[in-house]
């Protein structure tokens, strides 16, 4: 019984979310930059309000990434992805990209989230952003950084010279966990 009622629900949301994308199709390639442009300047000042000292380390970075994440789970499997874009801060320069993500373990609901990585050198952004990236593993808030002393408050670090504030509809999280996400380039915007 329980299994007939987790198919059910578990097509449900392929369907809608199916229908959702169709939706998303159906706009031109600018609409859909113009789109996650947006969802990027909501992004950056949802952080800025929790975290305020956030706005001087964005501009003072080579560049930054913002992301708008859906994760759906169900029983023992669960996915997400989402869109957004990294940003070079001297040339303008945006890479517009993608998420997807897999994860394994009980669980069942709808997480959203924003995320946003900071890249404090030229070399950190370009990796992430040419080469895209994949994750996994636990990030934990009390991570400095180990060539300077720095900490950049609220923030984790989640690889050399890349800095990590993760937003939820509940604010700023305490523990931090990125598990089997990719990041990459979206061929169709760039």
């Amino acid at each position: 019984m329980r299994l007939k009622v987790f198919m059910k629900t578990f097509v449900i949301l392929l369907l809608m979310m199916s229908m959702m994308a169709a939706v998303v199709s159906a706009a031109s390639v600018e609409e859909k930059r113009q789109a996650i442009r947006n969802t990027t300047n909501e992004t950056l000042n949802e952080i800025y309000n929790v975290q305020p000292k956030a706005r001087d380390v964005v501009a003072n970075a080579a560049g930054y990434a913002a992301f708008s994440i859906t994760d759906v789970k169900l029983g023992f499997l669960g996915g997400g992805g989402g869109k957004g874009m990294a940003v070079n801060n001297s040339t303008g320069q945006e890479s517009f990209m993608k998420t997807g993500a897999v994860q394994i373990g009980l669980g069942l609901g709808v997480k959203k989230y924003k995320v946003l990585f900071v890249f404090k050198t030229e070399k950190a952004l370009a990796d992430f952003a040419d080469s895209g990236w994949e994750l996994g593993g636990q990030a934990t808030i009390a991570a400095t950084d180990s060539v300077n002393g720095d900490s950049l408050e609220g923030a984790v670090s989640v690889g050399p010279d890349t800095w990590m504030y993760q937003l939820t509809d509940k604010g700023l999280e305490a523990s931090l966990t990125v598990r089997g996400i990719h990041y990459f380039k979206d061929k169709d915007l760039n």
